[in-house]
């Protein structure tokens, strides 16, 4: 993210519409912050997708049917501990 002024973004305008294809760049002028931002053909805004590797903590990690069947184990052992103190 880059915040320029309006004065700033005049004087090097090339140099920040070539970074809003990659970055956020916001321009400040007075109370206002305008934000410049990369469109397509169609005017549609240009998402920027980033994309990370697993780490190993997600190898160490349990799958969503683990997690399932231990919580349905956990939730079965703590209704019967919560019906126990009830009585």
């Amino acid at each position: 993210m880059t915040v320029v002024s309006s004065r700033e973004f005049a004087s090097n305008q090339s140099k920040y519409y070539n970074l809003a294809v990659n970055n956020d760049i916001f321009i400040k002028r007075g109370k206002n912050t305008f934000r410049l931002m990369c469109t397509s053909e169609d005017n549609t805004p240009v998402k920027k997708r980033v994309y990370y590797e697993p780490d190993e903590d997600f190898y160490k990690s349990i799958s969503a049917e683990e997690f399932r069947k231990e919580l349905a184990v956990s939730m079965a052992e703590i209704d019967k501990i919560y019906a126990r103190k009830c009585k």
